[in-house]
């Protein structure tokens, strides 16, 4: 008996069927790393884009004072299943010596007179509030995982086609072999031969 190792790859009993599996099998490993890599490079980009945006946003936007001149009420949120905002009619100043009126969201339980703490833009009219690092870190983070997801799905859908084309040749490849010895390992006769023939 022979006691050396063989090259990997070289087994007598390994089909080719058996070496194309383990490339795909391969290929899927090597395309998660792909999509961990890719994940973080969408991510950080998305990072950098979100926080110079943001930067420029927040330069823009100024942080007043108002106060509260009427009753609160609800208005809609963003969105059909966006939760309903508090809102109250009041005023600020801003720019300098200018006064401004108009509906801002409020703390629930906010009452006429009350003061409250308003995002206005250079012109002085009410804004949202620059965005913030948990905002950016959150959309980063879900176009991160968004690109990584896209990757493994279509490589593992690729990979997945890739095993069942190569099942199903070394399936038909298994048959005709099978045709060849079935009868002489089962002792059959194969139609049109005679007991006597060789």
């Amino acid at each position: 008996m022979d006691d050396r190792t063989t090259v990997a790859g070289n087994h007598p009993l390994r089909r080719g069927a058996d070496r194309i599996r383990t490339l795909l099998h391969a290929a899927f490993v090597l395309a998660c790393l792909v999509a961990v890599v890719c994940g973080v490079a969408v991510g950080r980009a998305a990072w950098n884009d979100g926080s110079r945006a943001a930067d420029s946003i927040a330069r823009h936007r100024h942080d007043v004072r108002a106060v509260t001149v009427g009753r609160t009420t609800y208005r809609a949120g963003d969105g059909p299943s966006g939760a309903p905002v508090t809102v109250a009619p009041a005023t600020w100043h801003y720019p300098a010596g200018r006064t401004r009126t108009g509906a801002v969201p409020v703390p629930v339980g906010t009452r006429e007179g009350d003061t409250v703490r308003v995002w206005v833009d250079d012109t002085g009219g009410a804004a949202g509030a620059p965005p913030g690092a948990m905002d950016i870190g959150l959309e980063a983070s879900g176009l991160g995982m968004g690109a990584s997801t896209g990757i493994l799905l279509v490589s593992g859908v690729l990979v997945r086609f890739g095993l069942r084309t190569v099942d199903a040749r070394n399936s038909r490849s298994w048959e005709t072999e099978w045709e060849g010895v079935e009868p002489l390992w089962s002792g059959r006769l194969r139609p049109g031969r005679g007991v006597d023939d060789g």
